[in-house]
């Protein structure tokens, strides 16, 4: 087994590590007053700072890490992105965009990459590969369990050389953007189909009559402006081309799957660079307080709370990698279940550290003057977000089941 990375990921590392520290770092006061500015304006542009350390980013080959396919992307493998995106991970809130290396971006531009046809490539895909416009994926309904995403019941009705679209989304990411343009859509085509081929996506653009972004949503009282918003949609015979179908009828539930499994790898990698960055942070406050005539980093419980957190990211960071190193070298479904398992045991673990992190910075903690709040209602999120914790857990079970019967 090697526990090294190779010279080209080293070298990476080193380049991405510069840049944080002469560029993001320093930008991140910035950021969060843009972000106060934007909330007065009730504006949910992306901060201004962001497309500038992209522009800086961009013109030094830092761009699109994400995507191992070397037509469109870096070509690095899992294994090679992993502590890429854990260095972003450290300002979650800049960096992953900076880069071109956000949610839900890099999964729609996966989606369009394996699936799109070329017309959908070269309008859609090249305009996200080069930054200059955003997108959302639609799939989460508040009617139904959206966990099991063959509960979605909006309508994709064929009508001529048109696809009609009726129904409504929320928590969709990045919607309140105004320069997210597209919206990759998924609903029902067929409803009397075997149920994993009900489903279709198609792409319907910001300005198409008939959607109507009904209002912006908070996580935690957090309104997440840094990314674009999360935003209920309503669909009012929304009219599209047929060409606008991405793959074939019925082959929505299997794009989805073929989406979500890197993104849920790439939101782990990302939740480590948190995890250690936070316990950074933990270290620093508790030597610098003083309670009851000795440092907070005296008290044994800050002491065990630091060890264990130590513990904690190194389990952690191995998993991810382990399940990196699958996908690469078996592929996607053999590494099924490591994915399941980091998806399970991310953000539980660093939640933990986060509420020890937040726990010894005291009030400061709950507040605006340091990040962790928001990166805790982010984390929080998480154990939703490509699926909740319960499905993952039912479904690895269910594998580990099967090998005693």
């Amino acid at each position: 087994m090697h526990f090294d990375y190779d010279d080209e990921t080293k070298a990476l590392i080193q380049r991405v590590e510069t840049f944080m520290d002469a560029e993001v770092y320093p930008a991140e006061a910035k950021l969060y007053e843009q972000i106060e500015q934007l909330e007065v304006d009730d504006s949910w542009t992306f901060p201004a700072i962001v497309g500038e350390l992209a522009q800086k980013a961009k013109a030094q080959g830092l761009w699109n890490f994400f995507l191992p396919d070397q037509t469109y992307g870096a070509g690095l493998t899992n294994l090679q992105y992993a502590p890429i995106a854990e260095i972003t991970g450290r300002s979650i809130l800049l960096a992953p965009a900076a880069f071109n290396c956000s949610a839900p971006d890099t999964g729609n531009m996966e989606v369009l990459a394996m699936f799109g046809t070329d017309e959908q490539k070269k309008q859609w895909l090249e305009p996200l590969l080069e930054g200059t416009i955003r997108s959302s994926f639609a799939m989460t309904e508040p009617q139904v369990a959206s966990s099991d995403a063959t509960n979605i019941e909006l309508s994709i009705v064929r009508d001529g050389d048109d696809y009609v679209i009726n129904g409504r989304k929320w928590w969709i990411s990045g919607a309140m953007n105004p320069d997210s343009k597209i919206f990759i859509v998924m609903g029902k085509t067929d409803p009397e189909a075997d149920r994993h081929r009900q489903q279709s996506m198609i792409l319907v653009e910001r300005d198409t009559p008939g959607l109507e972004i009904k209002r912006g949503m908070r996580v935690f009282g957090y309104p997440d402006r840094h990314h674009g918003g999360h935003a209920e949609l309503a669909f009012h015979d929304v009219r599209v081309p047929a060409s606008n179908l991405i793959g074939s009828e019925g082959e929505g539930f299997a794009i989805a799957q073929a989406r979500l499994g890197p993104g849920r790898i790439h939101h782990c990698m990302r939740s480590v660079g948190i995890a250690e960055r936070a316990m950074e942070l933990m270290c620093q406050r508790a030597a610098s307080r003083v309670a009851f005539g000795k440092p907070i980093a005296d008290q044994g419980v800050v002491r065990d709370w630091i060890a264990e957190s130590r513990v904690r990211i190194e389990q952690l960071r191995l998993l991810v990698l382990k399940a990196a190193w699958l996908m690469d070298e078996k592929g996607n479904q053999a590494a099924h279940t490591e994915i399941q398992a980091i998806k399970i045991a991310t953000p539980k673990t660093v939640e933990w550290i986060l509420d020890k992190a937040i726990q010894v910075h005291g009030a400061g903690g709950l507040s605006q003057d340091f990040p962790l709040a928001e990166w805790f209602a982010g984390m929080r999120t998480l154990r939703f977000a490509d699926g909740p914790d319960e499905v993952h857990k039912n479904s690895l079970a269910r594998a580990e089941l099967k090998k005693h019967r």
